[in-house]
């Protein structure tokens, strides 16, 4: 009895998944990416690697996220989106429709990284680096 217990309690650690950040949506946008709220009409506000966001209201907080690096993982979403592995992003503009469609929305190049689909919504797991 006490082998039982302790193998099904392995066998649940084993599936666990540990949540290290906050869980919210993703989306991706379009172009033109300028002008940003952070940075303005700059064109080298953006990293080169073209990895970069804009968040909802919540996660702007009065234009503190400016700057903001966030690592992200695609954890769901319909038809099976998500890729492996991570993407790192930094915060350049506020989302700018209402409501927002999402609490981060992606650049192409971003999204893609952690999604098969550019045009879903995405459930994500988000933290700050």
């Amino acid at each position: 009895m006490r082998f039982f217990l302790i193998t099904s309690m392995l066998l649940l650690c084993q599936e666990a998944v540990p949540t290290l950040g906050d869980v919210g949506t993703a989306s991706s946008y379009d172009p033109p990416y300028i002008p940003t709220k952070c940075y303005g009409d700059s064109k080298y506000q953006f990293p080169a690697n073209n990895m970069f966001a804009a968040v909802s209201e919540s996660l702007w907080n009065n234009g503190a996220a400016c700057g903001r690096m966030y690592r992200i993982r695609c954890l769901s979403g319909h038809g099976r989106p998500c890729k492996d592995g991570v993407v790192d992003v930094l915060v350049v503009d506020e989302c700018s429709t209402d409501p927002c469609p999402s609490n981060i929305l992606l650049s192409i190049t971003a999204f893609m990284e952690i999604s098969h689909k550019t045009s879903s919504n995405i459930n994500i797991e988000f933290t700050i680096i």
